[in-house]
């Protein structure tokens, strides 16, 4: 399945807040992501990601282990997307060490998780804010077969217009890549 997503950096979270709010309920979670790669950036260089990340919603912490492959949109950016639950993610650190991959970045996302339908298809709507990167994100995103991608792509992009989110908002920029450049410019 390919996450089919689109990403704007907001000029007014308060009325893209308050037009989610009036669809779903919003769930609050921390996400601690890290990010792994060969010493030679083999994955990044080629548009792969692999991560681990670890989800605190205040009661519950789960794990989740994440592939993606390069993207299939050059435009907004959509990967492939291959996940996985895992129960013991040091077990799972120690894994991917052994493998010769290693943590290149760890970032943390304050997200809002709205989940709700638009032309027939379930969207999760993810407000982000990441501590070391300046302004508010939104993330649609919907999982789609690859034959499908452009359909679900639009219908990302309807919802996003109806959310009051403006084409001069959307974004490619990777959190990592801004992590990175936050922290190199330190």
């Amino acid at each position: 399945m390919i996450e089919a997503e689109l990403k704007a950096r907001l000029s007014n979270p308060g009325a893209v807040r308050a037009a989610l709010a009036a669809r779903a309920a919003p769930t609050r979670e921390i996400y601690q992501d890290t990010y792994y790669d060969t010493a030679g950036e083999d994955l990044d260089h080629t548009g792969r990601e692999l991560r681990l990340r670890s989800v605190d919603s205040g009661e519950v912490r789960s794990h989740l282990l994440t592939f993606k492959e390069p993207a299939v949109d050059e435009v907004s950016g959509s990967k492939p997307e291959h996940e996985s639950t895992v129960g013991a993610p040091r077990a799972v650190d120690h894994l991917l060490r052994s493998l010769g991959y290693h943590p290149i970045v760890e970032l943390i996302k304050e997200c809002e998780n709205y989940r709700l339908s638009h032309l027939g298809r379930d969207f999760l709507a993810t407000v982000v804010e990441v501590p070391e990167i300046v302004g508010t994100f939104l993330e649609v995103e919907t999982m789609a077969e690859a034959h499908e991608v452009d359909k679900a792509l639009a219908a990302a992009l309807d919802l996003l217009g109806e959310l009051g989110v403006t084409a001069g908002e959307l974004t490619t920029e990777l959190y990592t890549d801004a992590v990175r450049a936050a922290r190199a410019a330190r």
